[in-house]
């Protein structure tokens, strides 16, 4: 017989450590980091007793173990996004969905999707105001949806208005649902859940009988056309339910968080204003190295997801110092990992020059998560959030701050800027193109 081998962690009752988790989000995992060290034990609403890790080489075991061995741990947002789902799918079946809707992401057809991104957020830019503080955020939400409903969903004309206006609310709801330990009814909000996602189903399967009638269907780049042809080994078609599923899965993963981290990106360099100059006097100059580094250090100071987990499915696992039970989680601590100064020197510090001649460790830099089940839009995610940051500095003046931080404000599963990444732009004249100004409003130290 196997023993158990775990780290020491809180002993007070689940419920006490659910509510210090709700409300002392990143602050509260950071504190246990210092007593407890690199790993500790949890035993938190919805998964129960849990192992936080915060060790690279034990998160590589992790990440690179057999699906027979660690699978993705439940619940998970298949619980609101549908048993076809990327989340849902274990085993064969995640493997071949995930052979499937790879090849979208890369080569032509993202070509095809940055001109896409670029036309919304060219058009969302615009409406902006001038002179004048507001909140990004909104309007990162606005150019995502509609980047990936053109994309994805292949949507277009009263299709693409439906599913507008009512994705951002059931998406939001979502991801509260996913985050909180309330049962399955039909009752409040799984109530409004169902009822928006039967609209939804309604909208997709509409979608999805126009594509199977496109003569011109082998032309279309976008995600929908790809699933509505694809068959499975045995020649048979997907069905309506798991493509609706899958298109609300990419959905859920490139929307939100690619808004958030966007509105981060704009919160960060504000508060920055060397970054900030060498950034607009790169895109003049039509270079892109500080952009990627930026978004990379953005993405490592401020990750909009804290934890990604796996659950133990073999009858025990070895991980690194610990040996789990079968049904035992593991949660990967992002921000513990990121801010480590031993994998990131002086890691508090906004610092893109960390990534301009290096770049980060699959293993230690985790937004995406890790492994077989990374993010399959990352790649997608990446390109949004770099053409945005490049339509915005190349189209307007970003008035640097000194401002204190915004703080971390928790949308049920991504974590924001409390303010919404606020902002001050002015319309640049191409031809002149001044430095931006200097910064002004009350100085803070920045981290």
């Amino acid at each position: 017989m196997t023993t158990t081998v775990l780290p020491p962690g809180p002993s007070v009752p689940r419920a006490v450590q659910g509510a210090y988790a709700l409300t002392v989000p990143g602050r509260g995992v950071r504190q246990m980091r210092e007593r407890y060290g690199d790993a500790f034990s949890v035993n938190v609403p919805i998964f129960g007793h849990a192992l936080v890790l915060a060790n690279p080489a034990e998160v590589k075991q992790l990440f690179l173990a057999r699906s027979d061995a660690v699978e993705n741990i439940r619940p998970n947002l298949g619980r609101v996004l549908g048993p076809g789902s990327f989340f849902a799918l274990v085993g064969e079946a995640h493997r071949e969905q995930r052979k499937l809707l790879v090849p979208p992401f890369h080569g032509r057809r993202l070509a095809a999707f940055e001109r896409i991104v670029e036309d919304e957020a060219a058009r969302e830019l615009a409406s902006w105001p001038r002179d004048r503080e507001f909140a990004t955020l909104p309007s990162m939400m606005r150019i995502t949806l509609n980047a990936i409903l053109r994309a994805v969903f292949g949507a277009r004309g009263a299709e693409l208005d439906r599913l507008r206006r009512l994705l951002p609310t059931m998406v939001t709801l979502g991801s509260r649902l996913a985050s909180v330990p309330l049962p399955r009814t039909t009752l409040g909000p799984w109530g409004w859940f169902r009822r928006m996602r039967r609209r939804y189903d309604e909208v997709v399967d509409r979608l999805i009988t126009a594509a199977s009638r496109d003569d011109r269907l082998d032309d279309r780049d976008d995600v929908l056309a790809l699933l509505v042809q694809s068959r499975h080994d045995d020649g048979s078609p997907l069905g309506r339910d798991r493509i609706a599923d899958q298109l609300l899965t990419l959905l859920s993963a490139g929307h939100e968080t690619t808004a958030t981290t966007l509105a981060w990106a704009v919160e960060r360099i504000r508060r920055h204003p060397d970054v900030l100059r060498g950034l607009v006097e790169e895109v003049d100059a039509g270079g892109r190295a500080l952009r990627d580094a930026t978004l990379l250090e953005v993405q490592r100071t401020r990750p909009v997801i804290d934890l990604v987990g796996r659950m133990v499915t073999a009858e025990s696992f070895e991980l690194g110092r610990w040996t789990l039970p079968r049904g035992h989680k593991v949660l990967v601590g992002i921000s513990l990992l990121h801010g480590d100064d031993s994998l990131f020197p002086n890691a508090a510090a906004f610092d893109p020059n960390r990534f301009l001649d290096a770049k980060p460790d699959l293993y230690e830099w985790i937004p995406f998560g890790g492994g077989t089940r990374r993010c399959i839009g990352a790649a997608f995610a990446t390109m949004e959030m770099d053409v945005v940051l490049r339509t915005l500095l190349r189209d307007f003046h970003l008035d640097p701050t000194d401002e204190r931080d915004e703080r971390w404000h928790l949308r049920g599963v991504a974590n924001a800027p409390g303010r919404g990444g606020r902002a001050v732009v002015r319309r640049r004249d191409r031809t002149t193109r001044p430095a931006p100004p200097t910064p002004t409003g009350p100085r803070a130290a920045n981290t």
